[in-house]
């Protein structure tokens, strides 16, 4: 782990729990979460919009700082698009986090590198309440297999990343998540997602600088879990993890927020 980076574990919790199941889930992380773990590791959740502020409410009754954050936001402040949710709206919850460009928005929503863009833009726009974006790239198992899977990741980074600032691209954070392993079973190895990690960082380093590029954390995400989550902390340009189907369970991202520390 490079010392610059504190590492974040988010969970994402995709379109899982009702409200009453969220209270529960957010409860027995809370109750097997030591406060200190926090002076090594960031830790967020990721719940539906419904569940955000009763999550928020069980660790704000518990003064435990993890972070809640959105799984997506629109770009405009307010107005007549029915269905979505805005930046202040989330501000309003208490967010500190909010997933861009999963790609699961990308692939069953049509969202486009233009989208996601303009998602970091609005959630960079307003820096005295920060809701720090977390933006997912990552290729399909076809293009991983044409072998052109650095150029296509490199360019997802540089479309979400146009006409950001140096400054405020540090409170960014990128989750590579190779789509050929979500929800498949199948795991990136190591030195597969270390290889791409280190390449987004090279792609951030030619945008912004190798200081800031050192400065802004990158994660895994794709079938991260309690026994793979060592091996894959512990190259050198992976700082944490998006978790996905581990985060449902209370022990599973406990394991995974320990092998952070």
């Amino acid at each position: 782990m490079h010392m610059a980076r504190k590492p974040l574990i988010a969970g994402n919790w995709k379109m899982n729990n009702t409200i009453g199941e969220a209270v529960v889930l957010a409860q027995e992380i809370s109750n097997n979460f030591e406060k200190d773990w926090l002076e090594t590791v960031d830790v967020a959740v990721c719940p539906p919009y419904t569940d955000l502020k009763p999550v928020y409410s069980v660790f704000e009754f518990d003064k435990l700082k993890v972070g809640v954050g959105a799984q997506n936001v629109f770009w405009e402040p307010s107005g007549a698009y029915t269905g979505e949710i805005s930046v202040p709206m989330l501000t309003g919850i208490g967010c500190a986090w909010c997933i861009v460009g999963h790609s699961e928005r990308r692939q069953h929503f049509g969202e486009t590198n233009e989208d996601v863009n303009k998602k970091v833009h609005a959630l960079l726009a307003d820096r005295t309440r920060p809701i720090d974006p977390i933006i997912c790239v990552g290729e399909s198992l076809s293009v991983r297999e044409e072998g052109t899977y650095v150029a296509f990741v490199d360019a997802q980074v540089r479309a979400a990343f146009a006409g950001v600032d140096a400054g405020v691209a540090k409170d960014c954070v990128v989750a590579y998540e190779p789509i050929w392993a979500i929800g498949t079973g199948r795991t990136a190895t190591p030195e597969q997602a270390q290889e791409v990690c280190a390449a987004i960082r090279v792609t951030l380093a030619d945008l912004f600088g190798q200081e800031t590029a050192d400065s802004i954390r990158v994660l895994y995400g794709g079938s991260m879990n309690e026994g793979n989550a060592d091996t894959l902390l512990a190259q050198p340009d992976i700082d944490g993890g998006l978790i996905g189907g581990a985060s449902l369970k209370a022990a599973s991202f406990i394991q995974i927020v320990k092998a952070a520390l």
